[in-house]
């Protein structure tokens, strides 16, 4: 039996709300992971911490990592930065010292001021970003200083549930100067491409839980992907999803990289009958059966239909269990 895991030659995979929720491990992954010789690379829009301070968390979850196997978007936000500076510049920092350590590590200066002439800016994640800050960002920006941002993650999973990430407050700087940053992390390509490169891998596949990150960002380098349904992204999320945000595969949990891949890959099943009927989506199934309808299973059919129409207003049926599986969906 060939599984999923092994049509890839590497697993580049998320981690919040993919492998954790804040300081916990979501339940399985670690054990779905363990299994299989593709090397894992852990791609990360958080740009808070150090690879060393992420390696170590997963090292405590019980996850096989180091610091080379460790690609965040606060690395690539450092690369745009030297593509677009000259050496030594002066880049005002919005976020921690561990981003701080990163615009040092391509040569290049952090400051805290406006005062200090910076040629660029570049903003990250941070729970301690307040107006001062930003207020400093918006002078240089108006100025004409380079803007990166690391990521454009309107929320951040937690284990106390979603909270604002760092897109929100670029949204604020947005709203001051008038002015779009350029972005290092998903679902831009520049944070996928770093990745790839620090692999050396041919065939990856990416892993995630977030549509408008994860699987656009594979999208966007024309990689397959794999959604799975523990964090941000949902049932609703994924019918409505746009071309760009269309998963390759689909699964409640990281175990379906262990499992045969036609079993996670979206697309029809000759036991499900998906129609349109001008305004909503008709399933039924195409045979008798007394088996419990599996919502996650069901969602990899009905996704197609939906794409196909977009414009459907609801998911009906006459089958009892699959409209109890539907209204869990919210459709």
């Amino acid at each position: 039996m060939t599984t999923l895991r092994e049509n890839y030659d590497a697993l580049l995979l998320d981690l919040d709300g993919t492998l954790y929720q804040g300081p916990q491990e979501i339940p399985g992954a670690r054990e779905a992971l363990a299994t299989g010789t593709q090397p894992c690379y852990y791609v990360t829009n958080n740009a808070s911490r150090s690879p060393g301070d992420v390696a170590e968390h997963l090292t405590e979850l019980g996850f096989a990592a180091d610091e080379s196997t460790v690609v965040t978007s606060s690395q690539s936000a450092a690369r745009l930065l030297a593509e677009n500076v000259a050496p030594g510049s002066a880049v005002l920092v919005v976020g921690t010292e561990a981003l701080a350590d990163e615009v040092r590590n391509v040569g290049l200066r952090p400051v805290r001021s406006f005062e200090d002439a910076p040629a660029a800016v570049v903003q990250g994640h941070s729970p301690t970003t307040d107006w001062a800050i930003l207020a400093e960002a918006t002078l240089a920006i108006r100025a004409g200083a380079v803007w990166v941002a690391a990521n454009l993650d309107s929320t951040l999973p937690t284990e106390r549930g979603l909270v604002l990430g760092n897109g929100s407050m670029v949204a604020a700087l947005r709203a001051a100067t008038s002015r779009e940053p350029l972005v290092a992390g998903k679902p831009a390509a520049p944070l996928m491409e770093d990745a790839m490169r620090r692999s050396g891998c041919v065939r990856p596949l990416v892993v995630g839980d977030r549509l408008d990150t994860d699987i656009e960002g594979a999208s966007n380098v024309g990689l397959d992907s794999l959604l799975v349904l523990t964090g941000v992204s949902t049932a609703i999320d994924v019918l409505r999803a746009a071309p760009e945000q269309r998963p390759t595969y689909l699964a409640s949990a990281l175990d379906a990289l262990n499992r045969p891949a036609d079993e996670s890959l979206v697309g029809e099943d000759s036991r499900w009958s998906v129609d349109f009927d001008g305004t909503d989506l008709v399933i039924e199934p195409t045979a008798d059966s007394t088996e419990p309808v599996d919502s996650t299973e069901l969602l990899r059919v009905v996704a197609v239909g939906a794409w196909k129409f977009p414009d459907f207003v609801r998911i009906t049926s006459t089958t009892p269990a699959v409209s109890a599986v539907v209204s869990g969906w919210g459709a």
